[in-house]
């Protein structure tokens, strides 16, 4: 019974739900790629400061964790973005796939 609604839609309304389908992860997929780019630009920035503060002027913090935990969340990044563009490549693929299925 979960398949009737989906067997009486016509081809235009099934068209229009797996739009806004694809519309939706594409969009998922891009917001979880700059997520992950800004992870990755924010510990870039605090291995940068980890390495260049003056050690007079430091705060008394452990710099080698500081940068151990900075290239952690460099990793996480870019793992992020890694598995976001391929939410979106995957997206591209099967609305490429629609297209030529329709044409």
């Amino acid at each position: 019974m979960v398949f009737v609604p989906i067997l009486c839609l016509n081809y235009r309304q099934l068209a229009i739900e797996v739009s806004a389908l694809i519309n939706s992860v594409l969009s998922t997929g891009l917001q979880g790629v700059q997520s992950g780019v800004s992870t990755a630009q924010r510990a870039a920035e605090d291995i940068v400061q980890a390495t260049t503060t003056d050690p007079q002027t430091a705060s008394g913090g452990d710099s080698l964790a500081d940068i151990t935990e900075a290239a952690v969340s460099l990793k996480v990044g870019e793992q992020q973005v890694q598995a976001s563009a391929a939410v979106v490549k995957t997206a591209d693929e099967v609305l490429g796939t629609l297209l030529d299925t329709k044409a």
